[in-house]
């Protein structure tokens, strides 16, 4: 069993950043890859960011060159550092554990809003 714990998100201006963090409980983090969802209210949840368990790191085009995925495996924890935010990236941020053949974790989400 892996529980997920988001927090970071908050209220941001256009252009501004936020460090993301999502903890993990348990000593299997390390074999799990961990991504970055994001859902806009009306919207499909998206994938924004995902690293594997070997470090291997992929974006959404939407966020390339702003947004850095990151996992330090000694604090079982997941960063997402979003730089350069706009109006866009508003959404609830989720955090999701997966690894092939056994069941994905989602965490609660932690709301992120960009607005002057």
């Amino acid at each position: 069993q892996v529980q997920l714990v988001e927090s970071g998100g908050g209220l941001v201006q256009p252009g501004g950043s936020l460090r993301l963090s999502c903890a993990a409980s348990g000593s299997i983090f390390r074999f799990y890859a961990m991504g970055w969802y994001r859902q806009a209210p009306g919207k499909q949840r998206e994938l924004v960011a995902r690293i594997t368990s070997g470090g291997s790191t992929n974006y959404a085009d939407s966020v390339k060159g702003r947004f850095t995925i990151s996992r330090d495996n000694a604090k079982n924890t997941v960063y997402l550092q979003m730089n350069s935010l706009n109006p866009e990236d508003t959404a609830v941020y989720y955090c999701k554990a997966d690894r092939t053949l056994y069941k994905d974790y989602w965490g609660q989400g932690t709301q992120v809003t960009v607005s002057s």
